[in-house]
């Protein structure tokens, strides 16, 4: 019998690490630890150690941009953030990630001290590290990404996000209360380092910054995010150290595809065609050098999970 030799790249970088959460152990909570990647995801014999991948729980305090399938998957626990997050928890979410849309001065206009108190809230119940975004307004999320870094000093959150017309307000938070930050690109690799050299000349540690390169969802150019998210990784482990740090892809948006809920012949049940969808876009952030996804779908993140079980060959 010949024995086929594995095509075994040697890499000559590698990921840089990050840990979230308490630091501390209070509580019985531990850091998540998350980067280290020697080799391309799910490549043991480039490396054969088991690196977290990390599956985060959609949760937000306004309900004005959550599908109906995913409210619908949650019951009555979607109208406080608090509950919504303890389900995700019991699911066996690694994170939460909580976007802060009542904020929005075109919305609810909430303010800062009040989406403060509900990320502490959330924090103080669940006990996991915490992803938080505002509603997407520059001007009153810098107001409360620096009022929600202030209360959960010491909490290590992981702040988003930071773009490069809009990156101070986040990074500063982050830096003055011991907290991480995104760094936020659009789908270019060029932009996802050019934002971690801002951050990075701002005074943030490299070892204080997530990117997120903006996961496009299936039927909304997939094919093009996994391009650009698998070059990034590649230069990366190659040896370009401003992009050796983890890597976090929103899958969400996948349920304003069209094709994941709208009714079309043969297409299917929509509620299982929706799942799906969201578990199809996941699955390919986590082959393309994701470290964390976010899903909002409680059965999409069971999809998930055993699907990295069956990558890792535990079952």
């Amino acid at each position: 019998m010949v024995e086929v030799p594995v095509p075994k790249e040697k890499w000559t970088g590698s990921i840089g690490t990050i840990e979230l959460g308490r630091a501390d152990g209070r509580d019985g909570s531990r850091p998540l630890r998350l980067g280290g990647a020697r080799g391309l995801p799910f490549l043991s014999f480039e490396d054969p150690e088991a690196r977290t991948v990390a599956l985060a729980g959609w949760v937000a305090d306004s309900l004005e941009d959550v599908p109906r399938p995913v409210q619908d998957a949650f019951g009555e626990r979607v109208n406080d953030p608090v509950s919504w997050a303890m389900d995700w928890k019991e699911r066996g979410a690694d994170l939460i990630c909580l976007h802060l849309t009542s904020t929005n001065p075109e919305e609810g206009d909430a303010s800062p001290e009040r989406a403060a108190e509900t990320a502490m809230a959330v924090l103080r119940a669940v006990g996991l590290p915490l992803i938080v975004y505002g509603s997407g307004h520059g001007e009153k999320d810098a107001k409360v990404l620096e009022r929600v870094g202030e209360m959960a000093k010491g909490e290590r959150l992981l702040l988003g996000h930071a773009e490069e017309g809009a990156y101070k307000a986040a990074a500063a938070a982050a830096m003055a209360n011991g907290h991480a930050v995104i760094g936020f690109s659009n789908l270019d690799i060029n932009l996802a380092k050019q934002i971690v050299i801002l951050l990075t000349d701002f005074g943030v540690g490299r070892g204080d910054v997530v990117i997120d390169p903006l996961m496009a969802a299936l039927g909304m150019g997939l094919e093009y995010s996994y391009s650009v998210n698998e070059r990034i990784r590649i230069s990366a482990l190659a040896g370009d150290s401003m992009l050796q740090v983890p890597m976090v892809c929103d899958c969400t948006p996948a349920w304003k595809a069209r094709e994941a809920t709208d009714d079309v012949p043969n297409g299917g049940p929509t509620l299982e065609r929706g799942i799906w969808w969201e578990s199809v876009t996941a699955l390919a952030a986590l082959l393309s050098g994701a470290d964390i996804v976010v899903l909002g779908h409680p059965e999409a993140m069971a999809i998930v999970r055993d699907a990295v079980r069956g990558l890792r060959g535990e079952v």
